[in-house]
């Protein structure tokens, strides 16, 4: 039996979406980017009309029939049509299953909620953001409901940035940090602290737009394939593996801010840029999960920008664009400044340390919302409790507090374990690495980041879509381990305080 029609229709569909992400990304860049203020109610009408469209087509009762009939003959097809089968009914449903209503009132949604989570976030006042999150907690319920009955909502969710990821295992994935890692942070609270003044001081915006272009350089990336744009939360964004939108956020009184930002959203960057050329274009397009992206992010970002190794490098380039504020700083005090461990209310400028608790706080948060325990009003305060109890500070403001982070914004609930996630498994991704090349820190010293990136070209990047995340993971350093992670910190900051 011939399903050569059928094959057909379904990649058509593929074309099709990636054409629509292209689009609708397009815009969504733009409005985070150069859009003005007053755009928001045109780009809705636009965005509307454009989800309306694909609405329709992925509902085109040709394609469900189509994909209704390769799925019943699956097991007859070889591993990459199952898998392209697999993935393009997962697409489709994640459309398809949502009333029509509900789904285009969601694309609106989105962009006008992240208009008023600015206005909130620039007046610290979270009265102004509290109704749309209102709407996204309750269009998530309902979400989660139409998309897998069967689980409970927040698994659904969970389920939709890392594809079998759930509250079993992530209780206790943060269980184990908890008990690993709060030992280990009040030890590093009780030492004598890591002077950090040595990176403080004023730094020009136009040095740091330059210093920012040297760092992209260093990592590799390709620039013809990447754009630099300028936001209030850093993201990346990407359409193929040569059009990628990588975004920053500059302080003129911290330039080490935006340094990691940039390593951070360059290591999302380098995971696109490195997907198989094969792949675009299709249902396997780019980056396989938020926890495998999230690991290739903070590898760039952590593991190797805030290594001994390539902070050499990092503040040798460092003192070209500020010889004045740097004069005199040598790489051991720079190394350990950019390591300093002390607890903050904000995720962005958290240490490695305790970034991990920072993402149970939302993780909580989250779970809270979706089964109704929270109420969104209420949010705030269970914010700041928190805060208090997991990382004993209490944010001085809305802004520094619950309304620090776009995601929910952007109607995303379920994401935020994903980066304490990526963070563990880019540490059992080290340990591999260094297996495969005893060397890597001696040539990551002399400013060659190669290695790594060949490795992780060879074991995720290239793969793109083609494995599950699990697959992906184990093919490459085994069965996950959190004690890597766990191990990978002691050892560091064991050094860095001379405990």
């Amino acid at each position: 039996m011939s399903f050569e029609k059928e094959f057909e229709i379904m990649r058509r569909m593929e074309q099709a979406s990636v054409a629509f992400h292209h689009a609708m990304g397009v815009m969504f860049y733009d409005a985070e980017t150069v859009a003005p203020e007053k755009s928001v109610e045109g780009r809705g009408r636009t965005l509307s009309f454009l989800g309306d469209i694909e609405y329709g087509m992925m509902t085109d009762p040709e394609l469900m029939k189509a994909l209704e009939t390769l799925k019943a003959h699956s097991s007859e097809f070889g591993p990459d049509e199952q898998r392209e089968i697999e993935l393009s009914v997962k697409h489709v449903d994640s459309v398809a299953k949502v009333p029509k209503d509900e789904y285009l009132a969601a694309i609106v949604l989105q962009d006008e909620a992240t208009y008023a989570w600015k206005k909130a976030k620039a007046a610290s006042d979270y009265s102004i953001f509290e109704p749309y999150l209102e709407k996204i907690v309750d269009y998530n319920r309902k979400l989660a409901g139409w998309l897998a009955p069967e689980k409970k909502p927040y698994d659904a969710l969970l389920d939709m940035y890392e594809e079998g990821l759930d509250m079993e295992f992530c209780d206790k994935f943060f269980s184990d940090l908890r008990e690993g890692l709060v030992p280990l942070i009040k030890r590093v609270s009780a030492a004598p602290q890591v002077d950090r003044s040595v990176i403080e001081g004023t730094f020009p915006v136009k040095a740091q737009r330059e210093f920012t272009e040297e760092i992209c350089h260093m990592m590799g990336l390709d620039m013809d394939k990447v754009t630099l744009g300028e936001v209030e939360h850093p993201f990346t964004e990407n359409f193929n593996n040569s059009d990628i939108r990588l975004t920053t956020h500059y302080y003129e009184n911290d330039f080490v801010d935006n340094m990691f930002s940039i390593l951070h959203e360059g290591g999302h960057s380098m995971y696109e840029m490195n997907c198989d050329d094969k792949y675009n274009f299709t249902i396997f397009q780019g980056g396989v999960s938020m926890g495998i992206h999230e690991s290739q992010s903070r590898f760039y970002e952590n593991i190797v920008g805030r290594s001994f190794a390539f902070t050499g490098p990092l503040l040798e380039a460092a003192k070209k664009y500020f010889p004045e504020q740097l004069e005199g700083v040598t790489h051991e005090q720079f190394w350990k400044a950019v390591n300093r461990a002390q607890a903050g209310p904000v995720r962005l400028e958290a240490d490695e340390l305790t970034y991990a608790l920072h993402i149970l706080v939302r993780y909580e948060m989250e779970k809270k919302l979706i089964s109704g325990e929270l109420s969104v009003h209420d949010a705030p305060a269970e914010w700041n409790r928190m805060y208090e109890e997991y990382l004993g500070v209490t944010p001085e403001n809305d802004a520094r507090g619950i309304l620090q982070d776009s995601h929910w914004a952007g109607t995303s609930i379920g994401y935020f374990p994903t980066y304490a996630l990526g963070s563990a498994y880019g540490a059992q991704m080290l340990d591999k690495m260094l297996q495969d090349k005893p060397d890597l820190w001696d040539i990551v010293s002399g400013g060659d980041l190669t290695p790594v990136t060949e490795w992780l070209k060879e074991h995720i990047h290239k793969y793109a879509c083609y494995y599950k995340p699990k697959d992906l993971f184990e093919n490459a350093c085994g069965k996950f381990d959190t004690k890597y992670f766990i191990d990978y910190l002691t050892k560091k900051y064991t050094e860095v305080y001379g405990l």
